[in-house]
């Protein structure tokens, strides 16, 4: 993976990252699938507030993993010589502060329970807590898969944790377990994901722990930590406020919506953003290969995304009913407001695997701080409106935060903010007349069955925005229908992420 003078061969990079980028788009596309199917499943046998109960306590679980791991997995996957010495160090601190953790959640849940004012917050947080030690456990091999661009590996593993997971949770939900049959699909899910990782990465780790690693690694991984510390901190406030001004059911309606669009980023351009990091860190070097694979990889992102979010927000009165059943009807709107702010979002995730790629986690913590306090802020006062004046507060934070982003990004790639905002500005003309397209299109089918309706929705928008782009942005457009129709590992992928890298 080296050419002249130890330089990458950026060749045989491009075509493992067009491969990567492949498979994880499958991986995407089956897991968030069967996840959307149990989630559909799940929603006709649970109820609004088991859905909430289970929303408050992962508020608190990720805070666990991250502590687990204290940012060493990203560091592991974008150093230059992950050595035994530094694998082990990362390993040996997980494994321990899993274990920790894992039974310090248990002590404090009854508290947290009482902050949450929710006593029934308390058993499940417990339920919980073994996740987090298998999570660390597996953290360090995953993360040696990813550095190694074995996204194939990662993308088999994922089929079976998901399969596994959700057959687990719909059996529970159906023997009448109710909101245990969550806890038991997060469980089995990690359990599945840890004997996979540790099967593929063929790495065992030595008996040696360095504290200079370690320092060097805590230095990096700090950042990481913050970025990580303040998302979960804005939605622990995010998700108080809503409780505390709207109620738990109203919070299990805006978590139904949000795990709708989070669920259609993954089915889109998301599946790029695995693979960003390590690219990233493998053409950081040259400034004129950063700017240009990352500026190719924004086209394509927003190529692809926007016409599935288009369609999110112009079908959402069909596709929630479809897909949840008519009873969550108060989630439409707010999915509608959230797959509009899911748009400029996009470019936030690609742009976090950039700043960590170049090793510069401490300038993405500085940006972060500024919007997470931004959205709390917008929350509080838009709660007054119900869920749906959340959403919007949502779109108009991504808005603001775009702009941020344009000016922090164009200083790292050398290029004004004016050039960083092209791509977006470019697509966006394609998504406004495709969906100006599919809301004419919604009205005159309304007569028709929802799916039909919807299908005709979604052929419409994606022909409309297929056009624009083919005008405004024909080498994207290109490039775009060469890695769709691409197989794994032939020449037009690979050329697709050459051009980016």
């Amino acid at each position: 993976m080296t050419g002249e003078a130890g330089r990458p061969d950026f060749g045989a990079l491009a075509g493992r990252a067009a491969s990567g980028v492949l498979w994880t788009v499958l991986q995407k596309w089956v897991v968030r699938f069967g996840g959307l199917l149990t989630v559909a499943i799940l929603a006709r046998l649970l109820s609004p507030d088991d859905f909430g109960v289970v929303a408050i306590a992962m508020t608190v679980i990720p805070l666990v993993y991250l502590l687990s791991d204290l940012g060493f997995s990203t560091y592991v996957v974008q150093v230059a010589d992950a050595s035994q010495r530094v694998l082990s160090t990362a390993f040996w601190y997980s494994a321990g502060a899993g274990l920790l953790l894992a039974g310090g959640l248990v002590a404090i849940a009854p508290a947290l329970g009482a902050a949450f004012a929710l006593p029934a917050v308390v058993p499940v947080l417990t339920g919980l807590a073994p996740a987090v030690l298998l999570v660390a456990l597996a953290s360090i091999p995953v993360a040696l898969l990813r550095r190694r661009l074995e996204f194939r590996t990662l993308a088999l593993q994922s089929f079976a944790a998901g399969a596994i997971g959700q057959g687990a949770a719909i059996g529970a939900a159906v023997a009448g377990w109710g909101v245990w049959a969550l806890v038991l699909q997060l469980l089995v899910n990690q359990a599945v994901v840890l004997g996979f990782a540790w099967g593929a990465a063929r790495w065992r780790p030595s008996l040696r722990f360095s504290r200079r690693q370690f320092g060097t690694m805590l230095r990096f991984g700090s950042n990481v930590v913050g970025v990580e510390l303040v998302a979960l901190v804005r939605l622990w406030a995010e998700t108080a406020i809503v409780v505390s001004a709207l109620g738990v059911t109203a919070l299990g309606f805006l978590n139904i919506a949000q795990r709708l669009i989070q669920a259609t980023q993954d089915l889109s351009a998301a599946a790029i953003l695995p693979v960003s990091t390590v690219v990233f860190s493998q053409i950081r070097e040259s400034v004129d290969r950063l700017r240009a694979g990352y500026l190719r990889a924004l086209e394509l992102s927003y190529v692809v995304v926007m016409p599935v979010m288009v369609v999110v927000a112009v079908g959402a009165p069909h596709i929630v009913p479809l897909l949840f059943g008519g009873q969550w009807g108060a989630s439409v709107m707010p999915a509608q407001a959230l797959a509009v702010a899911g748009i400029m979002t996009l470019g936030a995730m690609l742009d976090n695997g950039l700043f960590y790629g170049v090793g510069r986690p401490g300038r993405w913590l500085a940006y972060a701080v500024g919007v997470d306090l931004l959205t709390v802020a917008t929350t509080a006062f838009a709660a007054r409106f119900g869920i749906v004046g959340v959403a919007v507060g949502f779109v108009g934070v991504a808005f603001v935060a775009t702009l941020a982003r344009w000016l922090l990004v164009g200083r790292l790639v050398a290029a004004s903010p004016f050039v960083v905002a092209r791509p977006f500005a470019l697509v966006a003309v394609a998504g406004a007349v495709s969906a100006a397209a599919g809301i004419a299109v919604m009205a005159a089918t309304a007569g028709l069955p929802a799916l039909v309706a919807l299908a005709v929705v979604g052929a419409v928008v994606v022909a409309v925005h297929a056009g624009v782009v083919r005008l405004v942005l024909p080498v994207a457009f290109a490039e775009t229908v060469r890695l769709v129709a691409g197989r794994f590992g032939r020449r037009p992928a690979a050329a697709t992420v050459s051009a980016a890298a």
